[in-house]
């Protein structure tokens, strides 16, 4: 069974399922983010939506270099989770199967391509505080502070 972060489903709404990779990069003591400023505001770990045909780990790649202008290595499956939300950039009410990975940040090619995203770096513990969402925040909390993979 796969845990349920976030909101309670709301009775009655049909969400469409979307898939996301997404990623924990620790390097040098703290963790590479993503801050998304429009429609979110919030800070998120580095991924996003697996396209149709697209496998989990070159979705994985793709999203964290847009989202970060970064390169990943090595990454490795932690788990997953389920959240349910309104996406208001795609006007549409989603069940959120979020895949979460541990990686390691290699090099930056630039600033991200995703318009809005900017890349942050904090200590594992900040993290856990200001990611948006829980399951986000679990993950991180789980692996680097209760594992100690930093």
């Amino acid at each position: 069974m796969i845990r349920r972060y976030g909101e309670v489903p709301v009775a009655g709404q049909r969400y469409r399922m979307r898939a996301g990779a997404y990623a924990i990069l620790p390097r040098c003591g703290k963790l590479l983010l993503t801050y998304q400023s429009a429609p979110h505001n919030e800070i998120q770990l580095p991924g996003g939506g697996i396209d149709p045909g697209e496998s989990p780990l070159i979705a994985l790649h793709r999203e964290v270099f847009e989202e970060t202008g970064w390169r990943i290595a090595a990454p490795r499956k932690l788990g997953a989770f389920r959240r349910f939300v309104f996406m208001p950039e795609y006007d549409m009410w989603a069940e959120k199967l979020c895949h979460i990975y541990l990686a390691r940040p290699v090099r930056p090619h630039g600033p991200p391509t995703e318009p809005g995203h900017m890349a942050l770096w904090l200590a594992p513990e900040d993290a856990v505080l200001e990611l948006y969402n829980e399951g986000d925040a679990d993950f991180v909390h789980r692996a680097c502070l209760v594992n100690g993979v930093i």
